[in-house]
């Protein structure tokens, strides 16, 4: 038995493909929620530093475990997400007063 919310999510269409940049995007949607850059399943934005640096670390526990088993591509858009969210943590960790987002 489908519950409500699940008849809205199958109407929508089937789900993308699952694989390991779909995975990194998942995360990188997460962090960007918990920045408050992006709205949360509510649709208001979430802002929770510790859940984003949560996902940030786990971006960099996933690069250094698959470390010379991905290829190119794969490789880059986790290299690519590490810096960009590292960097905007850092900004809205600032901004927001965090003593732990240095100087």
């Amino acid at each position: 038995m489908t519950k409500p919310d699940d008849a809205a999510a199958y109407a929508q269409g089937p789900l993308p493909k699952l694989d390991f940049s779909t995975f990194v995007l998942s995360v990188v949607g997460s962090a960007y929620v918990h920045l408050g850059d992006a709205p949360g399943p509510d649709g208001h934005p979430d802002l929770d530093l510790d859940l984003a640096r949560q996902d940030v670390d786990l971006l960099g526990l996933l690069e250094e475990k698959t470390k010379g088993n991905l290829t190119g591509e794969e490789e880059r858009l986790v290299q690519q997400a590490l810096y960009d969210l590292r960097l905007r943590w850092l900004e809205v960790a600032r901004a927001a007063g965090r003593p732990d987002a240095g100087v």
